[in-house]
C-alpha cells in the first residue's frame, strides 16, 4: 500500500477507510489525544427515571381493550 502524507488523510475522509492502520499509529502519536482525559462510560442497567402509568397509556389501554367495528 502506498503511504500517504497527514494533509491527504485530514482532507480526505475516504482515505482513512483505505488505511485504518495508518490512522491508528497517527493516532497513537498524537500528543492532544494523550493530554485528553479519559472516561470510561457503560450503559446504564436501569432507567433512573421510573416508568409512571400516564393518561396516555391509561387511554391507549381502553382504545385497544375495545372491539373493532368496520
Amino acid at each position: 500500500m502506498q503511504s500517504t502524507d497527514s494533509t491527504e488523510i485530514v482532507g480526505n475522509p475516504f482515505v482513512l477507510m483505505m488505511n485504518p492502520a495508518e490512522v491508528f499509529q497517527a493516532m497513537e502519536r498524537s500528543e492532544r489525544l494523550d493530554r485528553l482525559q479519559r472516561r470510561i462510560c457503560r450503559p446504564l442497567d436501569k432507567p433512573l427515571i421510573p416508568r409512571v402509568e400516564s393518561d396516555i397509556n391509561a387511554y391507549d389501554h381502553l382504545i385497544d381493550a375495545e372491539p373493532e367495528s368496520d
